[in-house]
């Protein structure tokens, strides 16, 4: 079958390769064709190496939907033919994160991602991103990463519900404390700041000030919710005008980077929140003093996938969309065929697209 490889971490271009196998499935697990699968930046900061791979081979690819075609001999949750949605962070269901209902923390399956092989190369063992591998045309799963929706639900936006509508809207309704009249700023205006936009739209925010260099996405950051679209030299003269110099209730970062994480820090007032959403390197630390910390009286708080629990979460946001108060086809920059995966991913690095789909036909 058909699927992106990465030899190595940080090094060349993704092969896209005709001679990949899926392994399994074992008695727990699923077997999925994918459909369709998003070009995430943390993808692209994966085959960058700014976010670390392990070693080996690997099927990039984390955010995806298709459709069921085998199962293990204990799996009930799902048949062949249903249509599911990828969810990298899996709940184990038995771990102490998951009786607290903060399965957006279970390690019950993330602890094996470089223990188990998932894939074959030429014959050769490799891992799936994020225990996962939606770069693929098939991919094999523990079944609690599979989660069943309406068939009828368009598979090109599905995708997009295994990480960017979620981490992006979970961001502000999970994670963040906003309430009904609360000025926010979202900095970062790919598909999961967006998703942030349309969340603080959601929560009932007054002023949504959507942040980001590429003035490309400003109107469509409009059309999605935003009142105010700014680039970042503007954000500091806006959050004056919009606030007499207070700062903004709440700052939500969907970029991963120190600097940017900390410029949300002054855009904040004290006693604000800025939400941390963005993946980011591991040698790129934040520098706030301990002074500053205590008497700014902001919280930083880290929001994993948006604090999601898919079961849960799932329905609500196909509700949503369903009945028009979210909009995920608008977050679709292009659908492009798998031959055209490293083009894509180009296109990303280049800041030209917000989300890209493939589609395997």
């Amino acid at each position: 079958m058909r699927a992106a490889v990465l030899r190595e971490s940080g090094r060349g271009e993704l092969e896209l390769r005709d001679d990949v196998v899926a392994l399994g499935p074992d008695h727990d697990e699923v077997r999925i064709r994918i459909r369709a699968t998003g070009v995430c930046h943390s993808d692209l900061s994966l085959i960058s190496g700014e976010l670390p791979g392990g070693g080996g081979a690997m099927i990039v690819g984390h955010e995806g939907a298709g459709e069921v075609v085998e199962v293990g001999d204990q799996v009930t949750a799902v048949s062949p033919g249903d249509h599911v949605v990828v969810n990298w962070i899996p709940a184990c269901g038995r771990c102490e994160d998951c009786r607290n209902r903060q399965v957006h923390l279970c390690m019950g399956f993330m602890e094996n991602l470089f223990s188990k092989h998932r894939f074959e190369v030429g014959g050769t063992p490799a891992f799936g991103m994020a225990g996962t591998g939606t770069w693929a045309e098939e991919m094999v799963v523990p079944w609690q990463a599979a989660i069943k929706i309406d068939p009828d639900f368009p598979l090109d936006q599905a995708a997009l519900l295994g990480c960017c509508v979620p981490t992006g809207v979970g961001a502000v309704l999970n994670t963040g404390s906003v309430q009904p009249g609360d000025r926010v700023a979202v900095v970062g205006l790919g598909g999961v700041g967006l998703s942030a936009v349309q969340g603080a739209r959601l929560a009932g925010a007054t002023s949504i000030v959507a942040i980001d260099p590429a003035q490309h996405k400003h109107p469509l950051a409009a059309r999605l919710g935003a009142t105010h679209t700014v680039t970042p030299d503007e954000a500091e003269d806006t959050k004056d005008r919009l606030t007499g110099g207070r700062g903004f209730d709440h700052v939500f970062e969907a970029v991963g980077r120190s600097t940017t994480v900390r410029h949300a820090w002054q855009l904040t007032r004290r006693g604000g929140e800025v939400v941390v959403i963005g993946a980011g390197a591991p040698n790129d630390p934040l520098d706030i003093s301990t002074y500053e910390l205590l008497f700014a009286s902001r919280s930083i708080k880290p929001s994993v996938y948006g604090e999601s629990d898919l079961r849960r979460d799932l329905p609500k946001l196909i509700d949503l969309t369903q009945s028009g108060h979210l909009d995920i086809g608008s977050l679709i920059s292009a659908r492009v065929p798998f031959q055209d995966l490293n083009d894509a991913v180009a296109a990303l690095a280049k800041g030209e697209a917000v989300r890209q789909v493939v589609i395997f036909d």
